[in-house]
């Protein structure tokens, strides 16, 4: 009797301790480009890099979805990262050139079904810069399938203009537009697929242009637990005040918990931003 009583409360824990099938977790990080002309100093990217593929294999989210990051990166981080796969195209020709909305995910956990890059503009089919946005903006789809629950959610990565105020306000609109039921001429989110959006918005979350994502049903993930974070995101390597402009959205998903990755990976900064985490529940 003793024995089964040992044997069944190691099966509770281990049933308590185990994530249930259903939940994910996604990661979005402006990972801050490589300045060649080493700008950023200590805090470059070659002292960096090893703390990044560190970050990942510490959280190993299913989904992870970079800004700014440079082919060259890239490269670097699918040498170190052989589980996961990357979508995305270089915003400046729609290949390598200019930096990369990536998205690397888990392949044991999650199947593509398709994928699609768009460029924030009124030509969002092919390389373009959008109203008064100082550089090309994209946002890169994917929509995945989750190998444990089998159920299917679309991941949107985007990186809105850091100086164009319009072009912010006219991306966003594009994005939320891929929610609308009317048919357009690119990839989207049917009225049935669970939506999470993240990136680098480049504005505070009492900003007006996020009216369009509320407008189409999208929700702040960091409002929507009792684990609220509002740590800020954008860290400036320590030289300027912080702020929370990297936001994640959601759709017809259970927000678990969100959380801002500023602990220690062994350098002071893995970026000029920190990551942020989402647990969903599909």
């Amino acid at each position: 009797m003793k024995r089964f009583t040992i044997i069944f409360s190691a099966l509770l824990l281990l049933c308590s301790c185990s994530k249930p099938a259903d939940e994910l977790k996604i990661v979005s990080f402006n990972i801050r480009y490589n300045s060649y002309e080493n700008i950023d100093g200590e805090n470059g990217w070659p002292n960096r890099k090893e703390a990044v593929v560190r970050m990942i294999n510490e959280e190993k989210p299913a989904a992870i979805g970079l800004q700014e990051a440079l082919i060259d990166q890239l490269q670097y981080l699918d040498s170190c990262l052989p589980e996961y796969r990357r979508i995305g195209v270089g915003r400046d020709d729609g290949e390598e050139a200019g930096e990369f909305m990536a998205i690397y995910y888990d392949t044991t956990r999650l199947e593509l079904e398709l994928d699609q890059t768009l460029w924030l503009s009124d030509t969002p089919l092919q390389p373009s810069l959008g109203w008064d946005a100082a550089c090309r903006r994209t946002v890169t789809i994917a929509f995945f399938r989750d190998r444990k629950s089998r159920k299917v959610f679309c991941y949107l990565n985007t990186h809105l203009d850091h100086v164009g105020k319009t072009a912010r306000a006219e991306g966003a609109g594009l994005i939320a537009a891929l929610l609308n039921p009317d048919p357009q001429d690119w990839v989207l989110c049917d009225s049935h697929t669970p939506v999470i959006l993240g990136g680098d918005m480049n504005s505070t979350i009492d900003d007006t242009i996020f009216n369009a994502f509320y407008n189409v049903g999208l929700k702040p993930a960091r409002e929507m637990t009792d684990s609220i974070s509002n740590a800020i995101t954008y860290n400036g390597y320590g030289k300027e005040d912080g702020k929370v402009i990297d936001h994640f959205f959601v759709k017809d998903l259970k927000v678990v918990s969100f959380r801002t990755l500023d602990g220690d990976f062994g350098v002071p900064y893995i970026s000029d931003h920190y990551p942020i985490e989402v647990v969903i529940k599909l």
